[in-house]
């Protein structure tokens, strides 16, 4: 039985939580205990040599080690030979990969930099590579503090642009390292690409955040007993299925409420909450504080990610939720933010596990359902409102959705306080 594991916060800055990024410097005497993290993170060796398991993969660590984490993989160090010291990057993922993929190559391309990193998680600098990793560390920490200073830094003019221009200027130069080490050496020292297995499902789970997540399908998914599942899951994490699902939930709707204007409503429709209700009472029992309060007290100007200042999947999805009755098309949409249709496809699977036409019928259905419980409309008056041209259309994707027909929803199922209840339903959704 894997050892439980310490679960790292989703918040990125004790002192300040809508940074997008915070920086640390830390030093290591003996081993640690594993740590499951909800945030990415990079971690850059200065001095020390030692060992951690990534994944359950080992990862010599020496001077000039730049170790990528995704959210929700763990990490353990197992030896440390000489004590080591290292800088610590956390930021949100999903901005920067958002940010990142607004700059394609000449070819037209954009790199999955979430992709390579979780190929190829390790890279050893040279001595040269060493030399500008210090001076780019030492830039960061001008900008953001470091956190164990327990320092609130000064307001500088555009300091989220600059500390997200900076992380991007290191994920290029990262990238171009690499790209130099594989044309010297095509068996360079990179993780090798493993099967999926156990150790890969709280990254799976995270990815799809959005879907109607079951033990039964993910079971399935990984090859496994339901029983065997939800075992590794409480021995891994301490949590039942249920409530891991609403944690990694809970790390996205802080994103949803720091950067973006969305409504309850809206934000519960694009991470897989029944209502603005359901969602509003799961926050408040797992962060211990009202969900209003939440972005009244931590929301911050300078971090919003508004129209006119970036196609990003936040706003790509906002606009979904908002518009989702028009008569809509992923070409129309994708030349509205300026991008092509693959890009935007690639951008929204980011953000919400969905590509424009799950989520625009996923948006579609879910208020087709309310409205089925809510009201005595006719199916064919719902299909309408909601932005079918069809009923034929409408009734598809209802099914597809909730594998049941409008009419055997609207008969079977009832209104619950807080959230859509079926007696029969063993999935979260």
């Amino acid at each position: 039985m894997p050892e439980k594991l310490t679960l790292q916060t989703y918040d990125r800055s004790k002192i300040e939580r809508s940074r997008l990024i915070s920086l640390d410097l830390e030093t290591l005497e003996g081993p640690t205990y594993p740590l499951l993290h909800q945030e990415a993170r990079f971690l850059y060796v200065l001095s020390g040599e030692g060992t951690i398991e990534l994944q359950g993969q080992p990862v010599l660590l020496r001077p000039g080690t730049v170790l990528g984490m995704l959210p929700w993989q763990v990490s353990n160090v197992t030896k440390v030979e000489k004590p080591l010291q290292f800088y610590t990057v956390i930021y949100n993922l999903q901005v920067f990969s958002q940010l990142f993929a607004l700059f394609p190559e000449a070819d037209g391309k954009t790199p999955d930099f979430a992709g390579q990193i979780q190929r190829a998680p390790v890279y050893y600098c040279n001595h040269a590579q060493m030399a500008w990793m210090q001076d780019y560390f030492l830039r960061l920490q001008h900008e953001v503090g470091l956190e164990s200073m327990l320092e609130e830094t000064s307001a500088k003019p555009f300091g989220s642009l600059n500390a997200m221009t900076l992380l991007l200027s290191f994920a290029v130069q990262l990238l171009r390292y690499r790209k130099q080490a594989e044309a010297k050496d095509s068996d360079g020292p990179q993780t090798k690409t493993r099967q999926r297995d156990l150790a890969d499902l709280l990254r799976y789970m995270y990815a799809h955040t959005a879907d109607k997540l079951s033990a039964e399908g993910l079971a399935r998914t990984f090859f496994v007993s339901e029983s065997t599942l939800r075992s590794y899951i409480k021995s891994m994490t301490g949590m039942t299925f249920y409530d891991l699902v609403n944690e990694m939930r809970l790390g996205k709707v802080s994103g949803y409420l720091l950067y973006t204007n969305m409504t309850l409503e809206e934000i519960s429709q694009a991470v897989g909450f029944w209502d603005a209700s359901h969602i509003s009472k799961v926050f408040s029992e797992y962060v211990g504080m009202p969900i209003h309060e939440y972005r009244r007290t931590y929301q911050r100007l300078d971090t919003m990610l508004h129209l006119e200042e970036g196609q990003t999947g936040y706003v790509l999805s906002e606009y979904i939720t908002r518009h989702y009755g028009e008569e809509l098309s992923p070409r129309q949409v994708a030349e509205h933010f300026g991008l092509s249709v693959s890009e935007m496809n690639r951008l929204l699977l980011i953000q919400t596990s969905r590509n424009f036409e799950d989520f625009l019928n996923y948006i579609r259905v879910s208020r087709a359902g309310r409205l089925l419980l809510e009201t005595k409309f006719s199916i064919t008056d719902i299909a309408a409102e909601v932005g079918y041209g069809s009923v034929k259309t409408f009734n598809r994707n209802f099914f597809r959705i909730h594998r049941t027909t409008p009419t055997h929803f609207r008969a079977q199922v009832t209104l619950q306080p807080g959230k859509l209840g079926d007696k029969k339903e063993n999935n979260i959704k």
